[in-house]
């Protein structure tokens, strides 16, 4: 018995360090995907440079990483069975660590759909299948191997108003809307 709990003190010190700079928020979100509610998750990996959201929400969840190291970010639909990859805009998609505090603060103030209206992306989903997922980095290759995965370019000065029939929309924790368009999303 007295090994057990020196072992497990020894593993507390070691992982400590390990875990410290790992942070998830999970809050319950309004999405506005075409389903209405659902759970939705945010981890935070500041030693790998790597953002996580996951939002449960049925048959319409969705998982997005945001590979900070890299400049790429990955959104795979569930109900699509794809995963669509595109460069992070660092102008509008906050930094890992504002993203961190960002999280936090929604949290634990609550702030939801009343507050300030949150940043958007669009973006133009290329029907052409990629083939070499590892120039993408280690952590997209790992979501999107054995799924069909597709690049997507930002749409400058779009309006979802002319696509709104093609296009699935994330919302993140009422930080950022990030809208994917074209026939690959709506087919």
């Amino acid at each position: 018995m007295p090994f057990q709990i020196v072992f497990a003190g020894l593993l507390g010190v070691f992982l400590a360090p390990a875990l410290a700079d790992y942070v998830k928020i999970s809050t319950s979100a309004m999405t506005t995907t075409n389903a209405g509610s659902g759970q939705q998750s945010v981890s935070v990996n500041n030693e790998h440079n790597v953002a996580n959201v996951d939002n449960n929400n049925g048959w319409n969840s969705w998982n997005s990483i945001w590979d900070y190291g890299t400049g790429f970010a990955a959104t795979r639909l569930f109900q699509k069975k794809i995963c669509i990859v595109h460069k992070m805009n660092k102008e509008v998609l906050p930094s890992i660590q504002s993203l961190d505090a960002l999280v936090k603060e929604k949290k634990l103030q609550g702030k939801g759909p009343g507050g300030p209206p949150p940043k958007g992306l669009m973006y133009s989903v290329n029907p052409n299948k990629v083939d070499d997922l590892s120039k993408l980095g280690e952590n997209i290759a790992k979501m999107c191997r054995g799924i069909p995965t597709y690049m997507a370019e930002e749409m400058q000065g779009a309006s979802l108003l002319f696509y709104s029939e093609n296009c699935f929309t994330t919302n993140i924790l009422w930080i950022v809307n990030i809208s994917f368009c074209g026939e690959k999303v709506n087919g």
